[in-house]
């Protein structure tokens, strides 16, 4: 029996999936529902759902970013947004990032039975061993999701920064993030934050009115001898050696 779990914050339309879809028909049945993303997010972690019904735009949570965290994580995930946001770019991105259909709101039932019966058959698609296996291969949801979590880094780095926190602003878990970060860069997180804070010293260089010290706190080191030795390991130069060659 494959498991759905279906996420939307008008009750009736939950209420109406359940009801009139056939699914004994597909070998499906209804494990779950949420009435926000940060609850499907939940349900689909905690019911390892094989197909998920969602709406995109819900109260406390980016639907892209939702999608990408659940198609990185759950690559052999079948997903069919279900929304009445009419937006083509936007449509475009959800399909890129892996949804099976993308559907308008009101739905005919033709275009809702057809959405599982392809899901349906993508999955009986799948080899056996694909069936929770983590995305290895870096596709579109998985640079999606390094993508906000890199952005997040920059606009951050010089404040006390954590993986934990980074991970939940991009709905993963910090193990998938880290491994992700991994995989995509190369790096570590504390190589990415390091290098991100290293570049904002750079700037602030420039400024002779600046100390050292003072710059190594405001980019977020609180040791300004952690600082130069970072400093110097990624650009070669101590932050003192690196303001003289801009003299």
């Amino acid at each position: 029996m494959r498991k759905v779990v279906l996420i939307d914050d008008e009750q009736i339309i939950l209420n109406g999936l359940i009801r009139v879809m056939p699914w004994e028909a597909y070998g499906c049945k209804v494990v779950g529902t949420a009435a926000d993303g940060l609850e499907g997010l939940e349900a689909v972690r905690r019911h390892r759902p094989n197909i998920l019904f969602t709406d995109i735009r819900m109260p406390n949570m980016d639907g892209l970013a939702m999608v990408a965290a659940l198609r990185c994580q759950y690559p052999a995930l079948q997903i069919a947004v279900l929304t009445a946001y009419r937006d083509f770019a936007y449509a475009q991105q959800a399909l890129h990032l892996g949804v099976a259909r993308y559907l308008l709101k009101p739905s005919k039932m033709d275009e809702l039975v057809e959405a599982l019966a392809e899901m349906c058959r993508r999955l009986g698609a799948l080899p056996e061993k694909e069936n929770e296996e983590e995305d290895e291969e870096g596709g579109e949801a998985s640079n999606f999701v390094l993508q906000q979590a890199m952005e997040y880094i920059r606009n951050n780095c010089t404040q006390p920064l954590r993986l934990a926190e980074v991970a939940s602003r991009v709905f993963v878990s910090q193990w998938h993030l880290s491994k992700l970060i991994n995989r995509l860069t190369g790096q570590t997180f504390n190589d990415i934050v390091n290098q991100q804070r290293v570049e904002r010293a750079k700037e602030m260089l420039a400024q002779p009115a600046l100390k050292v010290h003072e710059i190594a706190g405001l980019v977020g080191f609180s040791d300004v001898a952690h600082f130069s030795k970072t400093f110097k390991r990624l650009t070669g130069r101590s932050p003192v050696e690196y303001r003289a060659g801009r003299t």
